[in-house]
């Protein structure tokens, strides 16, 4: 499908401050209410923090999306819905009230000043593939050729990442 003709879309939420749950649940009505339709959800992971580790544990949730925007277009709500919900960038990969990051964009391949698609990180991360792993688990990375199930089977990263039961 061509960008923009109903693509769907995994995106990465989290956040690590406040009441972390109900800002995915307002991140999450927020871009419904921009035209994107939630086709399905994870349930809500408690991670620790990767990189920068003197922070909080976040809770992490991936969600498939359906929608027209294009990859920038939807880039520009979800920067747009962070700002919107507080996220104030002072440290790379510090805390953050909300989260959301692009990972995949249907089978597109991208790599602008402003974009990369797939997210670069994606199959490095147990934190997003776990979740992404819950609701897509056959899914193929579109540059790797790999499923999501064998790119979590086979990620370096051992960081904690648990099923969050608290609702």
């Amino acid at each position: 499908m061509r960008p923009g003709s109903g693509e769907t879309v995994y995106l990465g939420l989290g956040s690590n401050l406040g009441d972390r749950r109900a800002a995915l649940a307002l991140a999450i009505e927020r871009l419904e209410k921009a035209g994107v339709r939630i086709a399905s959800r994870s349930g809500f992971y408690r991670t620790e923090p990767v990189e920068v580790v003197d922070q909080q544990e976040f809770i992490n949730q991936v969600v498939a999306c359906e929608t027209a925007l294009s990859p920038h277009a939807l880039l520009t709500v979800c920067l747009l819905i962070e700002q919107d919900m507080g996220r104030i960038r002072t440290r790379d990969k510090g805390p953050r009230s909300i989260d959301l990051d692009l990972l995949l964009y249907g089978d597109l391949i991208l790599a602008d000043q402003g974009l990369n698609l797939p997210h670069p990180r994606l199959h490095l991360r147990r934190f997003v593939l776990i979740p992404l792993a819950e609701i897509a688990p056959r899914l193929i990375h579109p540059v790797l050729g790999l499923t999501i199930a064998d790119l979590l089977a086979g990620c370096p990263d051992r960081g904690i990442v648990e099923a969050d039961r608290h609702t």
